[in-house]
């Protein structure tokens, strides 16, 4: 949700207290003394109130295709997420989980596992819990390759422009990309689905510039290397490249810095302002 919120650039403030809604959900919203739970009714909600679309230059296909993705990511990845979080890798959990005191280390191991009991009943549930782990990262692979696929080379899901659906998707490869260190997802996004893990750096560094991640100089694997011989690239340091597209330095309106990162205009290609269209115009033309 605070990802929808940051590309439809509206204020908003974080209240980390457990609360939930009267659902019993997350997340949910509070706006002039009016409380909304549910992703999909906050959004709407936000339509009508305040007049934000995201998805406005979507024709009636697209919307449809974004729905179904939507309902993909959130209802069933969500799951194979969840349980490679709070099950498989829980050790790990512990580990990121911010708790100070005297007894943090005890705190912290009573609320993983009853976090853990929670995740496998609701898994059970829902129905996919009743799956063997290796059929349920089956069924993972199987929605992030889907991902993939839809993605392909386009800047964001949908095309050029961000929409709903970018924030949802984005809202749960993160957990990939940064929360799941060693795990199959992680290995996944960052080896063979890597135009995933270029997708959510675009995105961390347009609409997140203050997040700088311990990873930064994350090495990706190339697709087509070999177990015993791969070629590494080392993601460079966010902090090198600007949102805003200006120069300080007396001349610099003439002169473009290209690195291996970049494209013919001097654009670090993991920017979500770069044209990819005219990008690939210009590869064809070399």
């Amino acid at each position: 949700m605070e990802t929808y919120l940051r590309m439809a650039d509206l204020p908003y403030q974080n209240y980390f207290d457990g609360k939930l809604s009267p659902q019993g959900k997350m997340p949910w919203i509070e706006y002039n003394q009016e409380k909304v739970s549910g992703t999909e009714f906050i959004i709407d909600f936000l339509e009508e109130k305040l007049g934000v679309n995201l998805n406005k230059n979507l024709g009636p296909h697209e919307r449809a295709v974004s729905r179904a993705v939507t309902k993909m990511v959130e209802e069933h990845f969500y799951w194979t997420l969840a349980y490679c979080q709070w099950v498989d890798n829980l050790h790990e959990t512990q580990k990121m989980l911010s708790l100070s005191g005297p007894f943090s280390d005890l705190l912290k191991w009573i609320l993983c596992h009853l976090t853990k009991g929670i995740v496998k009943r609701e898994m059970y549930g829902h129905g996919i819990g009743r799956f063997s782990e290796e059929e349920i990262y089956m069924l993972m692979e199987k929605d992030m390759r889907s991902l993939a696929g839809l993605l392909g080379d386009k800047k964001y899901i949908m095309g050029p422009k961000f929409s709903t659906l970018d924030a949802t998707v984005f809202g749960h490869l993160a957990q990939a990309m940064w929360t799941l260190p060693g795990t199959r997802p992680e290995r996944l996004i960052k080896g063979e689905l890597i135009n995933l893990a270029m997708y959510c750096e675009r995105i961390r560094r347009k609409f997140w510039p203050e997040w700088h991640h311990d990873d930064d100089n994350t090495i990706y694997e190339s697709e087509e290397s070999s177990e015993g011989s791969k070629t590494h690239t080392p993601l460079p340091d966010f902090s090198f490249y600007s949102r805003t597209e200006t120069f300080d330095d007396e001349g610099a309106e003439n002169s473009i810095s290209r690195t291996p990162d970049t494209d013919f205009t001097g654009h670090s290609l993991f920017d979500s302002d770069v044209d990819m269209d005219d990008y690939t115009d210009h590869e064809q033309c070399k």
